[in-house]
């Protein structure tokens, strides 16, 4: 049976940030996820947590100038010192919340960029998140976003992930499979996980192609969600979308999972 992280990001927009924990748990949620916690203190929100008895599935490491567009820094050169000092901060929330998954962005990339030299860079700091990661048992995540929403994204494809992953050679580097953001972008949903389970660390859903409730649009979720048990997932997925009109009002998808 599949296990949902509500994203606080996206989802219950109704409510102030603080408040979106216990609005998720009212739904049933037993985890969460959103995207940054920097703008609270860690153990405010460690009480929430506790408040509402929910697991903190994940959340992403500082991303740069996120107000000024920025989207990440891990593949840009002359950030290393930036993503280092954010990996610290990253992993010192992480212990105080509980979470052992860490999303790192790679960024954006600039106009006539050198590939060669920003993915360099993204291997160098990857191989150091990992390792700073280690000992506190936290697995480091990379994403491939599609370039619709995010044009100049460093990474858009699966096959490209795994591959900077097995390069990279740490055990605690994996994949975040957002089924959206690889609907968009490959198609053959069911074929990318069944290839790269072994290599993925969590996973995200979303409708298809408006990113809304995922019983919307052309992906067959439960048939997914079917495929997901088989291959012996047991990680939580988290629902990173944008819901329609009220969050709670639209969850009538879920009813026949909790």
């Amino acid at each position: 049976m599949p296990r949902f992280a509500a994203n606080l990001t996206m989802m219950y927009n109704e409510h102030a940030f603080v408040d979106r924990f216990a609005a998720a748990a009212r739904d049933g949620f037993k985890a969460v996820e959103y995207l940054f916690p920097y703008d609270f203190p860690a153990v405010q929100l460690k009480t929430r947590l506790d408040e509402q008895g929910l697991t903190q599935a994940l959340f992403n490491a500082p991303p740069g100038d996120w107000a000024a567009g920025e989207r990440g820094i891990a593949s840009l050169p002359g950030r290393e010192d930036e993503f280092r000092r954010g990996i610290d901060t990253a992993l010192a929330y992480a212990r105080t919340l509980g979470n052992d998954k860490l999303h790192v962005m790679a960024g954006l990339l600039p106009a006539q960029a050198d590939h060669a030299q920003h993915r360099d860079v993204y291997l160098r700091n990857l191989a150091h998140a990992a390792q700073a990661a280690r000992a506190d048992g936290v697995t480091i995540l990379i994403e491939p976003i599609n370039p619709r929403d995010m044009p100049g994204f460093f990474l858009n494809r699966q096959d490209d992930a795994q591959a900077i992953c097995r390069e990279v050679g740490a055990p605690n580097l994996k994949v975040q499979f957002d089924c959206y953001h690889c609907q968009i972008v490959e198609g053959d949903l069911a074929k990318k996980l069944e290839r790269d389970i072994a290599g993925i660390g969590h996973i995200q859903i979303a409708g298809v192609p408006e990113r809304h409730e995922p019983d919307t649009g052309e992906v067959n979720y439960p048939y997914l969600f079917e495929r997901i048990d088989a291959l012996g997932y047991d990680g939580w997925i988290g629902c990173e979308y944008r819901p329609q009109a009220g969050t709670s009002e639209g969850l009538g998808w879920l009813r026949s999972y909790l």
